[in-house]
Formats: structure tokens, sequence, C-alpha cells
């Protein structure tokens, strides 16, 4: 991983280092108040990261629960910041949105990707993943 980078789980208090990304990272610009409603909604979660106090990369998700199976964690979404790819970070945030999954006893992880993503369909095989009957599906069997 790129010297100078931590990769941690964003909480209620993170609202302030979520409004000042790098310049690509996220698709759209932070809105204050959906940044605040996510970060306090404990089904939400945000690996980030972090090089001198800016997100460079992130891996976002939200665990949900059935009445007829063990919980899921869904990946919504895994940036990074042009001149932070390559470096490991999208591997580095997906394991602690991973690790964090197990933790809450998700049993597998899923995420959608277009079949001519390769960069993402890359990452998400190198993050244990595996395609999925569906075929735009890899799914992450988190061992719970």
């Amino acid at each position: 991983m790129a010297p100078g980078c931590t990769v941690r789980l964003l909480g209620p208090a993170d609202a302030a280092l979520l409004a000042n990304p790098a310049d690509d990272v996220f698709d759209a610009a932070i809105v204050p108040g959906l940044a605040e409603e996510f970060l306090a909604d404990a089904r939400h979660h945000i690996a980030a990261a972090i090089v001198d106090g800016r997100i460079v990369g992130f891996a976002s998700g939200v665990h949900y629960i059935h009445p007829d199976k063990p919980a899921q964690m869904f990946i919504n979404e895994v940036g990074v910041a042009g001149s932070w790819q390559r470096q490991g970070l999208g591997r580095a945030v997906m394991a602690a949105l991973l690790d964090h999954a197990r933790q809450l006893g998700c049993s597998e992880a899923w995420v959608l990707t277009d079949d001519d993503n390769m960069a993402a369909r890359a990452l998400y095989a190198a993050s244990g993943g595996s395609d999925a009957p569906a075929g735009r599906i890899f799914v992450v069997d988190l061992g719970a």
C-alpha cells in the first residue's frame, strides 16, 4: 500500500474528513447533510484510505438482514483517486470493509459490476470474489 496511507472505517465523528476528499474519489460533490446521515446510520459503512487528512480511496456498503438467512453486505461503490490508483488502495479498502462485514456476522458480500469493467472485476476477484451465475455479480463467502 502507498506510504503514509492509513485505511480505516469512518464513523459519525468523521463528517469533516468526508467533506474534503481528493478531487476524483467520489462521483459528485459531498453533500454535508447526506454525509452526516450516512455516517450516523448503523447499517451503512465506509472504509477510507486517508493520506494527509484527505480521503483518496473508499469502499462503501450496506449490511442487511432477511428473516430467512444470515446478514449480507452489499458493496455499493469503490473509488480511488486517479493519482492513487494501482497502489493497492482499492484492495485495502475492500479488505477493511469485508473484515468489518465478517465482524457484523455477514455470511457473504456481493457487488454488481459491468461485464466490461475489467479493473473492478480484477479487484473483486483479488478480494476473494467469484462470478455468480447471474454474471455481473461477484460474491465473497465471508465464512460466517
